[in-house]
């Protein structure tokens, strides 16, 4: 079985992050993505949809350095669900997105004291996304 998340967009806001008890650091930010499509009068029509992004320990880190408002993020990971009462007592439920990559898609600005670096790698994980819209022998489109 496969639970996997691959999301590009751009961050809502700054990362919000904080430390447990037992130190452990959690990230936590949101991902806006954008569908566009013609309406029935043929006008186009814009739809973002907003996504709940969680990272753990090093990888909150790392988030709460670099995920910062408007960036445009790769995010990768897995697709949870998780129930919590409100201060009334009443039920919310929540789907999230548990990070295991979060790369930046721009390029980074360098300060003047900073030696020039190897490009980024991009943003691809085993495959490629390029690899997954290939069709196969079969004609299937599927990446898998």
């Amino acid at each position: 079985m496969i639970n996997k998340v691959v999301l590009i967009g751009n961050v809502g806001k700054d990362a919000e992050v904080r430390r447990l008890e037992n130190g452990t650091t959690v990230a936590k930010f949101s991902i806006a993505t954008n569908e566009s499509y013609k309406d029935k009068n043929g006008e186009w029509q814009t739809l973002t949809e907003w996504h709940d992004v969680i990272a753990w320990r090093d990888l909150a880190e790392r988030v709460e350095r670099d995920v910062k408002k408007g960036k445009l993020f790769y995010v990768e990971g897995k697709l949870t669900h998780r129930k919590y009462q409100d201060k009334e007592g009443n039920d919310r439920y929540v789907t999230e997105v548990v990070a295991s990559t979060v790369r930046l898609m721009e390029k980074r600005e360098r300060n003047e004291n900073e030696l020039p670096s190897m490009p980024a790698e991009p943003a691809t994980v085993s495959g490629g996304l390029s690899g997954s819209l290939n069709k196969d022998a079969n004609g299937d489109d599927l990446p898998f």
